[in-house]
């Protein structure tokens, strides 16, 4: 855990430097635009190395541009090749004996999204409303977080031990390659800022659930179903009850949900069925909810319904909450007051999603997320980045970094 995570975030920077940095971030909205479109036009779904390589090729081209020295992290899924991670480390002016911070900029190369959709719906402006594939989530952000540290180096406020990008290849699907990475990179850093875009009302966000899947498998016993059933036992019967004695565990706790989401049994129809399975996802706002949930599952997995079956629970992953801390909180507060100071009313949001932030948070590192751009839609043809938020966005997250001091 972070040694600074129930302690208050500091500044001692003007409060009047807003204002600098919202007119460098207008100024800086051509070049934006210009540089979303030439990502939004690469193909980056998360089981396409090749294209998530080009994006991570464009990052490290820009952030070595900005003064980053950069790093280039192989990673591979379980089933085959990945885009590599990529970081960006920048020494600061404020050494961490001198209440320098470290900070950690998370963001997405990865979408949702298969190859060849970058040229079947390509970048596009409506309005001030952008579209394409990634345009949001995560490309728009990611971006966002380049361009404000970008503005920061320009303008000499770089007072901080160490700032680092980090930008992972497979967050869409659960970040399995680059997790371990993303918790090597980030541990001991002082402050976690993700790079989601902002929730469609402007919110940041300040809470995720984890989520942790567990496979249920019931063991019984096969018979000629016309002969002798009776010396079956049959697994699916007894996965059927337990499919309704482990969704009635929904409202069981405050912030807890569960879904039996797969159930497979049986072979064939004139066979007592002999084994049957059930994938099981459990969301909770804590830690402490998650374990729980998955302690009641493995008890009503106990209790069998059918004489002669037996039910084993395999907990296949656990990714931990982003817990809206006493520390996040803090975090919260800052960023508030310097977007009041940008014009702008902000609040923290919940949400059941998953992202980076929750392994930041994992680890104990003070972490807020959604300070993108304004979008929506995300993983849908209708995908939408709202253009004009973008300066104050870019604004608000340079000067969250310019105030973060390490306490």
């Amino acid at each position: 855990m972070s040694a600074n995570a129930n302690q208050a975030p500091t500044t001692d920077r003007p409060r009047a430097s807003a204002a600098d940095l919202r007119a460098a971030a207008e100024a800086a909205m051509p070049s934006y635009l210009a540089d979303l479109a030439d990502l939004v036009a690469i193909d980056s779904g998360s089981y396409s190395p090749e294209g998530v390589n080009r994006v991570a090729d464009w990052v490290e081209r820009r952030l070595e541009r900005i003064g980053f020295t950069t790093e280039r992290i192989p990673a591979r899924l379980p089933g085959g090749p990945c885009g590599d991670v990529l970081v960006g480390r920048l020494a600061g002016t404020l050494p961490a004996a001198d209440g320098g911070a470290r900070i950690v900029l998370v963001g997405h190369m990865d979408t949702v999204f298969e190859e060849g959709t970058a040229a079947a719906r390509p970048f596009h402006t409506d309005g001030h409303l952008a579209h394409g594939p990634g345009v949001s989530d995560d490309k728009g952000g990611l971006l966002a977080g380049i361009t404000a540290a970008d503005l920061l180096v320009r303008q000499g406020r770089t007072a901080f031990a160490e700032l680092v990008v980090l930008a992972t290849p497979d967050e869409e699907i659960g970040s399995p390659a680059s997790r371990p990475i993303t918790e090597r990179v980030a541990a001991g850093a002082d402050y976690a800022l993700a790079l989601e875009c902002a929730r469609e009302n402007g919110d940041l966000v300040v809470e995720r659930k984890g989520v942790a899947d567990l496979l249920v498998t019931v063991t019984g016993r096969a018979a000629h179903a016309g002969i002798e059933p009776e010396r079956g036992a049959n697994a699916a019967l007894a996965a059927a009850h337990l499919v309704v004695d482990l969704q009635a565990l929904n409202d069981r706790w405050p912030g807890v949900t569960l879904n039996v989401g797969v159930v497979r049994a049986g072979t064939r129809t004139n066979i007592v069925c002999p084994q049957a399975e059930l994938q099981v996802e459990v969301r909770a706002t804590t830690t402490a909810g998650l374990h729980t949930a998955i302690t009641a599952i493995r008890q009503s997995a106990a209790r069998t319904a059918v004489e002669g079956t037996t039910a084993r629970v395999d907990q296949l992953d656990l990714c931990p909450p982003m817990e809206n801390t006493p520390a996040a909180q803090r975090l919260l507060a800052l960023a508030r007051g310097a977007a009041a100071d940008l014009g702008l009313d902000v609040n923290g949001a919940s949400t059941g999603g998953v992202g980076d932030a929750n392994l930041t948070s994992g680890l104990g590192i003070p972490t807020l997320d959604g300070l993108g751009p304004i979008g929506g839609a995300d993983h849908t043809p209708q995908e939408w980045l709202d253009t004009a938020s973008v300066p104050s966005r870019i604004a608000l997250l340079a000067v969250l970094v310019d105030r973060l001091r390490k306490a």
